[in-house]
């Protein structure tokens, strides 16, 4: 006995619903999906943070004798001494988050592959260049944003922590107010993150979506190994470095910000930072450009490739 066929007409409401959904709603539940499936995210800065944080505790004692110890060697050292625990928090998370993008970025593609949930996925009424689109905003826009919030909270705690300390220890709490600006701070790593992390390493973030798109297994491999050959075969073949020389320039720094602090902690070694440099500098948009590229060739061999 077979069962009654469903009309044609139920259909219709449905494929008028879909229809109704906006681009830009369609985008913004595409980015909503990464964060529900990849929690790592915010989960590992999150835990970062909390490693920071009984890190600043524990040091507690050390930082009081550093700070008596910099009194008395002038207000640049002084300065110094109360910044450093904050620029070395925000640093390890800027760090975090960097690590954070390049292995959410292998894993992206592949891993919907890989537990063959690229099967409903496609089902949807999503493009493939906007879920590679959505993907890309992780760690463009996504991921520095998270870091810079959990850098704020973090450091909102360890201002709290620090007040008790100073007021237990007798030092008082002027030292704080006068060697430590944090909305300077965090305004400096809001550029610094969005800019560099974000727009200026936007080639390799498109280069890993294309390789975890493409590769079978291994996507971690495939992404790293290409770039590594191309600048041994052009060592060995014509006796140039310039690939390595571009790759060392893309992420040695930006113009506005030509390398990163060093091992100097203290925030204000990011004064040197130009907003308006970097937006007209070549160097970015031709990365943005070959970015774009990246994601238009991850779109399509999304579009061909089936689970693994």
């Amino acid at each position: 006995m077979s069962s009654p066929s469903t009309p044609m007409s139920d259909f219709e409401p449905q494929a008028a619903a879909l229809a109704a959904i906006s681009p830009q709603r369609t985008f913004y539940w595409s980015i909503r999906r990464e964060l529900w499936e990849h929690r790592s995210i915010y989960i590992v800065p999150l835990i970062v943070a909390g490693l920071i944080l009984v890190g600043f505790l524990l040091g507690s004692t050390h930082l009081i004798a550093k700070i008596r110890s910099a009194e008395s060697l002038g207000p640049m050292q002084l300065q110094e001494a109360v910044e450093r625990p904050y620029g070395f928090a925000a640093m390890f998370l800027m760090g975090t988050g960097f690590l954070v993008s390049i292995f959410y970025c292998v894993e992206a593609l592949h891993g919907e592959r890989r537990d063959r949930s690229i099967l409903f996925w496609k089902s949807l009424p999503v493009s493939d260049f906007t879920v590679v689109l959505s993907k890309m905003m992780i760690p463009l826009i996504v991921v520095p944003l998270i870091t810079v919030a959990l850098t704020i909270a973090t450091h909102i705690v360890m201002l709290l922590l620090n007040i008790v300390i100073l007021q237990v220890s007798g030092i008082g709490l002027s030292v704080l107010w006068t060697n430590l600006s944090l909305s300077t701070m965090w305004m400096m790593m809001l550029y610094h993150m969005v800019a560099l992390h974000g727009l200026w390493f936007a080639p390799a973030y498109g280069w890993m979506l294309l390789a975890s798109a493409w590769a079978r297994r291994a996507a971690f491999l495939w992404a790293v190994l290409p770039p590594i050959a191309i600048g041994v075969v052009e060592k060995i073949a014509f006796n140039t470095s310039y690939f390595p020389h571009w790759m060392q320039y893309r992420f040695g720094g930006a113009p506005g910000a030509e390398a990163y602090p060093g091992n100097d902690h203290a925030m204000h070694a990011w004064a040197h930072l130009n907003f308006g440099q970097f937006l007209v500098s070549p160097g970015l948009w031709s990365g943005l450009v070959v970015a774009a590229l990246f994601l238009f060739a991850a779109a399509r061999v999304r579009r061909s490739r089936g689970p693994i």
